[in-house]
């Protein structure tokens, strides 16, 4: 490994860097890769649509970058499958792909069981409730992984303005990361922590090193994979992309603090995998939160799944479809 390869700010560009996409068709073309776009969705009608639409136009219809754009659907109660399909999106409903291995709901889910549908030697995942879509980012995901054989995995990062009242403040986004997730990563990963960030819903990997990684199910997929990959493949191995601003749909409070018992299990059961810390007892198995109702308060235990999906390359209908690649693998 060259000493630059050890410092992930070396591996980290803005999105114009890759803007040329004549160049980066003509590098898939020269590879002889494909490349696979997937959106995860639940209740998504009011956006999806659009996302589909303007990345379709740039990147299939007017530059032949991206070779297949599919929605995985988490049975949204909405018309979020029919408006995909409307704009030309592959729809596929989690709970039918791999029936034989349940389902469950989650984001870290539907990118587990995309992996199985998509047919690109190189997927990119982009969150579905993006309302400034643009074709940045796509091709900024892609472009590091044209440019260098090296690269296996690359993260978005962007400034993510928050809404508060009827506006919008122009950061604030990102709480998870920066109250949680960044100091656990200083404590227990410090090369991670150079991550801007690590828990962005817009990523891009190459097959050959998806396939390898299991998934949590629920909110701590991201942190997960980084967790893996360093270990599998080293910070060499990571890169990361700023595609300016991205605006989107704000959790609230509540829901972050779900999320971050999500990514504490996840976390955990990584720290313990690879001997970077040890539970001394098992942690609580549902998440708690206080809530007032007639000047007193109740208590409310949430369930937050904790499953992890095995990597894909073990599932024998996964090796059994892909089997003339996995072969040579």
């Amino acid at each position: 490994m060259k000493p630059e390869d050890d410092d992930l700010l070396s591996r980290t560009w803005h999105h114009s860097r890759f803007q040329d996409l004549h160049r980066l068709v003509e590098l898939k073309e020269q590879k002889g890769l494909s490349i696979s776009l997937a959106f995860p969705t639940l209740n998504e009608e009011s956006t999806i649509g659009k996302e589909i639409l303007v990345l379709r136009t740039e990147l299939m219809d007017r530059y032949p970058l991206v070779d297949e754009i599919a929605v995985i659907d988490s049975s949204s109660r909405d018309h979020t499958r029919q408006v995909a399909e409307r704009f030309g999106g592959q729809v596929y409903t989690s709970r039918t792909i791999l029936p034989k291995y349940g389902s469950y709901r989650g984001k870290g889910e539907n990118l587990w069981k995309s992996l199985y549908v998509l047919k690109g030697d190189i997927i990119v995942w982009v969150d579905a409730d993006i309302s400034n879509i643009a074709p940045k980012f796509v091709y900024g995901l892609i472009g590091p992984l044209l440019e260098d054989d090296r690269i296996g995995y690359v993260k978005a990062f962007y400034e993510r303005p928050i809404r508060a009242s009827s506006e919008l403040s122009p950061s604030g986004g990102g709480r998870v990361t920066e109250i949680l997730v960044r100091p656990l990563f200083s404590f227990f990963y410090p090369q991670l922590a150079r991550l801007v960030q690590p828990l962005s819903g817009e990523y891009a990997g190459r097959r050959s090193l998806l396939e390898k990684l299991p998934f949590s199910v629920g909110y701590g997929v991201e942190l997960g994979h980084l967790i893996d990959i360093l270990h599998l493949e080293g910070i060499g191995a990571l890169a990361q992309v700023d595609l300016d601003t991205r605006i989107h749909r704000n959790q609230s409070t509540p829901s972050l603090g779900k999320m971050s018992y999500g990514i504490l299990n996840t976390f955990y059961f990584r720290a313990e995998k690879y001997g970077a810390a040890k539970l001394i007892r098992e942690p609580g198995s549902r998440y708690i939160t206080l809530e007032r109702q007639n000047g007193q308060h109740h208590v409310r235990l949430t369930e937050i799944p904790s499953v992890e999906r095995q990597p894909m390359i073990e599932v024998p209908e996964y090796r059994e479809k892909f089997k003339k690649r996995t072969e040579t693998t």
